[in-house]
């Protein structure tokens, strides 16, 4: 009977304990679901997203807060003044002389042709023409020869003949556009009222046209030298196509930036980017998974991403807290330690023995963070976890940055285009869009002047000859001219 009633209460004991095991699991659940939906009412902004900061809520706290330094706002005692230079005379159109009208001393009157003796005051002002287009009629006549007496025609240079808008003025119509971020009818406003040169709405989606076609083949060659680089920053974002959705991505390095308009975020929409071949190189990128096809090898993930989810899942709070915690604080000094080595305090060595205490705490955070229990916090950890290799490659690559800002920065000029040109109206307008963005941020990037370069290439397609290729970087002349000096 004793033997019945213990093995029964030992059944029953069984029993509370797997139902406290589910209750605890339960209650588990119920916490974490809890805490996803208090995270969800929190203000999304630019330090736990991807939001960029000009999208910021009222009232959130910046993503860079900087401490007050105490000192008064504007120019410091001691510092380099700066001033307005005077330019040179042969970039001086008038000249107008300012003569006494008469003597200080005797008050006898000056002759207007009297001889300068010398230039005592120098003021330099500058000042939009009313019209400032010059409008140029080319005739074509007919003479008479002397000799036969029969008539002959001449005839108008068929660069000339192409159109009613010379070079120079039609690579400023595609910068307004592109650059400025100028809507047809502003472009069409600024050309009449501010320029004195009426133009069409339709005439500058020819120009734009015409610009696009003049830039095939130095963007042909962009992509060609992009593909080669050793050293690239990938990233992607939003366009539109009469509406519909599509993706604008970037390849940049520190020599060309080359963009690519694709209908969807895939994999062969990232190859696409590069020429079609197989990626070579070291990528710099996000988390996105058209980007696992590389090898982890070859790819740097951007710390700046990572630093933001790493705020996200603090703020969550829960069982995931503590390891999201310790993972922030080894980011953080990695990017003191980073910041060193680009002040050159450190050098690379030392760098990558800096980095070494770093990766072993982060993996331990990180196994932490995978088995804690919270949905968000544990897939975060895990995907790292797989792709933890990609963490640390700049340490050891020179010319690789831990973070994707480039490819960001590239990007910033083609997300104000899209909003507010609400994307592209045909498959021609897309395009446009890579090209000139190419071209235009690449000129940049080497210190050339985009109008300079538009207008010419607009002069050379007009006149049937290869558009000329895109200089070298002017720092890069200056140290070889200085190396041959």
């Amino acid at each position: 009977m004793l033997r019945r009633r213990l093995a029964g209460l030992l059944a029953r004991n069984r029993h509370l304990v797997r139902q406290l095991q589910k209750e605890g699991a339960l209650r588990a659940r119920a916490e974490q679901r809890v805490a996803e939906l208090e995270q969800g009412r929190r203000p999304v902004t630019a330090s736990n997203s991807s939001l960029p900061p000009s999208a910021n809520p009222i009232g959130a706290r910046p993503p860079v807060v900087k401490r007050p330094t105490g000192r008064r706002p504007g120019g410091q005692i001691g510092h380099v003044g700066k001033s307005r230079v005077p330019l040179p005379p042969e970039r001086v159109n008038v000249v107008v002389e300012h003569r006494p009208g008469a003597c200080r001393d005797c008050q006898a009157s000056i002759p207007a042709d009297a001889p300068g003796v010398a230039v005592v005051g120098r003021r330099q002002v500058a000042e939009l023409p009313p019209v400032a287009v010059v409008v140029t009629e080319h005739r074509a006549l007919a003479c008479r020869c002397g000799r036969c007496g029969s008539l002959s025609r001449g005839r108008i240079p068929p660069e000339v003949a192409t159109s009613v808008i010379g070079p120079r003025l039609s690579a400023a119509i595609g910068l307004l556009g592109a650059s400025m971020k100028g809507s047809k009818r502003a472009i069409a406003t600024m050309m009449r009222e501010v320029l004195g040169c009426p133009i069409a709405l339709g005439s500058v989606s020819a120009r734009e046209a015409e610009l696009s076609a003049a830039l095939a083949g130095p963007y042909q060659t962009l992509v060609a030298c992009a593909a080669r680089s050793t050293v690239k920053y990938v990233d992607e974002t939003g366009w539109k196509l009469r509406g519909k959705r599509r993706w604008l991505f970037v390849s940049a390095d520190r020599e060309q930036v080359v963009f690519r308009v694709d209908p969807a975020r895939t994999r062969g929409g990232f190859k696409a980017l590069l020429g079609g071949g197989r990626p070579r190189g070291v990528f710099c990128t996000d988390r996105a998974g058209i980007y696992d096809m590389l090898k982890l090898t070859d790819r740097q993930l951007c710390w700046a991403h990572l630093k933001r989810d790493l705020v996200a899942a603090t703020e969550r709070g829960g069982a995931g807290e503590a390891a999201a915690t310790r993972m922030l604080s080894v980011c953080h000094q990695m990017f003191e330690l980073w910041h060193r080595f680009k002040r050159k305090e450190v050098r690379r060595a030392s760098l990558a023995a800096g980095i070494e205490p770093l990766r072993l705490r982060l993996r331990d955070a990180l196994a932490d963070g995978a088995a804690c229990g919270q949905r968000r916090t544990a897939g975060l950890c895990r995907a790292l976890l797989t792709r933890e290799a990609a963490l640390w490659r700049f340490a050891r690559t020179p010319g690789l940055e831990p973070t994707n800002n480039l490819a960001e920065r590239m990007l910033r000029p083609a997300v104000i285009w899209r909003k507010k040109s609400f994307g592209s109206s045909s498959r021609t307008g897309c395009r446009y869009v890579e090209r000139m963005l190419s071209v235009t941020e690449t000129l940049r990037l080497r210190g050339h002047a985009p109008l300079a370069y538009l207008a010419g290439a607009v002069a050379a397609y007009r006149r049937g000859e290869a558009t000329p290729a895109i200089g070298p970087r002017l720092d890069v002349m200056r140290t070889k001219l200085r190396k041959v000096a």
